[in-house]
């Protein structure tokens, strides 16, 4: 077993201690007498290659690059790409954590549309060919930084039928691309296509169909213009196990081989080469966030429980509510109830789920495990170090 502290962002953690045997762990129940300290991440890098095969499966011809913002664990990546897998970038703490592991800096995407000038160099530096800009001003800092690169124009989606919308941050509109890869054209970089992200956890097959048919029309303008673009990034957004289930990953491709059809495949506009970028569905289903109960008080009418692990120590998608974690414990198979279930922090906003309580045993008690599933990804990168004086989340390596 090999225990490792959670970066609050991508650099590679540092082993603190390993078990006699120094090998990972198998995977427990929430039964699990194990002395280890909760809260902790349990990781399975075996589950993770398992999905990105069936993503890869699902979409053939179309290359696989994981986002390793969703968590990039050394034995993760190296998992990955010895699996073939390529990557999804944001900045050069990645590159290295990718190079690191033997990854070829040729089979690396820069996504992150907005970056700083030093960023873009040194990626460009450490071998990355290929960047994302959504705007005019980051076209010409891309320029600047990393002359003659590869670029898409990053246009913006809707988000709707996903449980964690991108629709604001990033992204323009299709005229908008049109303008940004002319400009990127004369100021020397070589314009290569279009990306789009379609929301975490998109629930429904068809949000890929328009923005695949907004890319189709900036290829076909452009082309008229002399620049012919070849590479279309489907983004991510493929879902994990969470609430709610899933609809197979099978599905997901034939909607998105169909839109690819109906927009391209034809004499004057022949398909790009195509690219997506996975992170949850890679990483998510091959980690679970193993949790002990703190206290379950009575606030009136309310129960409220509380773990050791919460917003700020791994759960941070729990904000607003916005991704909801399958949840089994150690008191199961007995009658349940509702209850509001909050973190250790004395932060108020360290409340994972309240609007929508959460059904646990009645007989749930201090001490007891709690176990918050398909949680591989966007845990421990988002665990803050230190905050209000808890550690960041660690991470067991298991079989599995």
């Amino acid at each position: 077993m090999t225990l490792l502290a959670g970066p609050a962002s991508p650099p590679v953690p540092a082993p603190l201690r390993r078990d006699v045997a120094g090998a990972p762990a198998r995977a427990g129940d929430p039964t699990d007498a194990s002395p280890r300290a909760t809260p902790y991440l349990e990781l399975a890098p075996a589950a993770a290659v398992r999905r990105f095969r069936r993503l890869a499966a699902a979409l053939p011809g179309t290359a696989v690059h994981y986002a390793v913002k969703a968590n990039p664990h050394p034995a993760l990546l190296g998992a990955l790409t010895t699996a073939g897998c390529r990557f999804d970038v944001a900045g050069p703490t990645e590159v290295r954590a990718c190079l690191a592991v033997g990854a070829d800096p040729a089979d690396l995407v820069h996504s992150n549309p907005v970056a700083r000038r030093d960023a873009l160099a040194e990626c460009a530096a450490l071998g990355v060919g290929l960047f994302v800009v959504d705007s005019p001003e980051e076209a010409i800092k891309l320029a600047e930084s990393a002359p003659g690169s590869r670029v898409l124009c990053r246009i913006v989606t809707s988000g709707s039928g996903s449980d964690w919308p991108l629709s604001r941050k990033y992204g323009c509109s299709a005229p908008q691309a049109i303008e940004v890869l002319a400009l990127a054209a004369g100021l020397g970089l070589r314009p290569a296509g279009i990306s789009f992200h379609v929301g975490s956890q998109q629930r429904d097959p068809q949000a890929w169909a328009s923005p695949i048919a907004a890319a189709a029309r900036v290829f076909g303008l452009l082309r008229e213009h002399g620049i012919v673009l070849d590479t279309l990034d489907l983004g991510g957004g493929f879902p994990a196990h969470l609430e709610g289930g899933a609809l197979p990953l099978a599905a997901y491709g034939a909607a998105i081989e169909t839109a690819l059809r109906r927009s391209f495949d034809r004499a004057d506009l022949p398909r790009p080469h195509t690219l997506v970028e996975p992170g949850r569905s890679v990483a998510g289903d091959a980690g679970r966030v193993v949790a002990s109960v703190v206290g379950v008080l009575r606030r009136g009418d309310t129960r409220w429980v509380y773990l050791d692990a919460g917003v700020f120590t791994g759960m941070v998608e729990t904000l607003d509510e916005a991704i909801r974690y399958r949840i089994s414990t150690s008191a199961d198979g007995g009658p349940t109830g509702p209850c509001v279930l909050a973190g250790p922090t004395c932060d108020s906003a360290d409340v994972l789920y309240e609007k929508q309580p959460v059904q646990l045993p009645l007989a749930l008690a201090e001490g007891d495990r709690v176990v918050l599933r398909s949680a591989g990804a966007y845990t421990t990168c988002y665990s803050t170090v230190g905050f209000n004086g808890f550690a960041p989340l660690a991470t067991v390596l298991v079989d599995g």
